[in-house]
Formats: structure tokens, C-alpha cells, sequence
């Protein structure tokens, strides 16, 4: 689903114009980014948390030239953590526990 998309299944869903919903989801993106930003976090609950993480910097190779060394900066990532509703949600429903097999009978 790209961002379109979403702007109109959030239009049908919520009886909204697509102009509302895209100023809708303007907002979340711009208000998710902004927190971000100053080193905050935002957690949705059931769905998860949006949060900014330090990517220590470190050595790494030139793959245009294996043989030489660079170094890379430290810098700032932004990582979702999925929360617990929607992690049940992608599992699906769970299968029935399969019955424990008896041992083998001994042999004669």
C-alpha cells in the first residue's frame, strides 16, 4: 500500500475527504519526525513505538577498493519496535497443540 492508498482506505473508513485524510496523515508523519527529531519517542499502544537510535561509528572497507579503510560516522537511525496487538495480528491464529507421541513399544 503506498501513501495514495492509504489516504483513500483512510477516507472510506473514517466518512472523511481525501483532503482530510491526506492532511491526516500529513500530520502523523510530520509529528512522528519532529519527535524524533528532538530525541523523543512515540509509542501507539497495541501497534508500537517509533524511536531514534545511535549508530556508533566504526571502520569499515572501501568496495571500491577492498584493500583500503575508511571511517564511518556515527549516526542517527530511525527504528520501529512492533508491539504485541500487532505481532498477534501477523501470527494469525495458532494451530491446536499436536498431542505428545507415545514412546515406542520395546521391541521382542
Amino acid at each position: 500500500m503506498n501513501k495514495a492508498e492509504l489516504i483513500s482506505h483512510i477516507s472510506e473508513k473514517c466518512g472523511v475527504t481525501k483532503k482530510q485524510a491526506e492532511d491526516m496523515v500529513e500530520t502523523f508523519v510530520a509529528t512522528v519526525t519532529e519527535t524524533l527529531q528532538k530525541g523523543g519517542e512515540v509509542n501507539i499502544a497495541g501497534f508500537g513505538a517509533f524511536m531514534a537510535k545511535q549508530r556508533k561509528g566504526r571502520t569499515g572497507v572501501n568496495p571500491q577498493n577492498p584493500t583500503q579503510k575508511i571511517q564511518i560516522p556515527s549516526v542517527t537511525v530511525p527504528k520501529f519496535k512492533a508491539g504485541k496487538g500487532l505481532k498477534d495480528a501477523l501470527k494469525g491464529p495458532k494451530a491446536p497443540a499436536a498431542a505428545p507421541t507415545p514412546p515406542p513399544a520395546p521391541a521382542m
